[in-house]
Order: structure tokens, then C-alpha cells, then sequence
């Protein structure tokens, strides 16, 4: 189980900077729609324990 995981990891890593080399404008992308997400998800978050303690 370890080994896969180490394997999985390396290929994600791979894929990472492939994409990174090949396309940076693209993989931008991808990182600032990343953080925006979770931007979003920490709004959510904190509007509804707002909500929780009123």
C-alpha cells in the first residue's frame, strides 16, 4: 500500500510539472481557480457560523 501511494504521488508530481512546463499560462489558471474555491468555501463557512450564533 505504502509503495502505490509513493507511486501515486510521484506520477501527480509528473503530471504537475509537465503541465507547468507545457502550459503555464493554463496551469495558472487552474491555481487561481483553485484559491478561489476555496476562498468560496471559507466565506460559506464563515457566513454560517454567523448565522449558527445569532
Amino acid at each position: 500500500m505504502a509503495q502505490a501511494k509513493r507511486v501515486t504521488l510521484w506520477a501527480v508530481g509528473i503530471f504537475v510539472a509537465y503541465t507547468i512546463i507545457h502550459s503555464p499560462a493554463r496551469a495558472a489558471e487552474l491555481v487561481q481557480i483553485g484559491f478561489e474555491g476555496i476562498s468560496d468555501a471559507a466565506k460559506s463557512v464563515g457566513e454560517f457560523m454567523t448565522q449558527l450564533i445569532k
